[in-house]
């Protein structure tokens, strides 16, 4: 594989695997944040959240939530080109879908909740924009 190539390749991945960090850092600090708002504590102890009753189904969908952009930060890295690209974009837009429905509650969340969504359109935008280097190189080899 030509070198310059691999650079490429590299840099794509390196840059989509730092923007789901971006993205898991600010949301592990957003969630960490609603710990110290008054009540907060006290309510998840009822086993309700803002009326909806914490279960184990509801816990498992959390999980599973988390795990995408968990789960991307090494698959950037990981998979080949095709798979990559088309991965960040649908973990992207499955994870901005739950953003946006679980919405904001207060200025703090919404400022968060907009550098989040960034980072989900970033990731969108650059797999989106991500060509195959190995066509690139393929169809010049042949020309000369």
């Amino acid at each position: 594989m030509n070198l310059q190539k691999q650079i490429m390749v590299m840099e794509m991945k390196a840059k989509l695997s730092t923007l789901w960090m971006f993205f898991l850092l600010n949301t592990i600090f957003r969630d960490i944040h609603e710990f110290i708002e008054p009540g907060f504590i006290e309510q998840v102890m009822t086993g309700t959240f803002n009326g909806t009753l914490i279960t184990e189904h509801l816990l498992l969908l959390g999980g599973f939530v988390a795990e995408v952009p968990i789960s991307m930060v090494l698959l950037s890295r990981l998979l080949p080109y095709g798979a990559n690209r088309w991965a960040n974009i649908i973990a992207a837009v499955i994870t901005l879908s739950f953003e946006i429905k679980n919405g904001t509650t207060d200025l703090d969340d919404t400022f968060h909740m907009v550098i989040e969504i960034t980072a989900l359109f970033s990731i969108i935008w650059s797999a989106w924009r991500w060509r195959n280097p190995a066509s690139k190189y393929h169809s010049t080899s042949q020309e000369a």
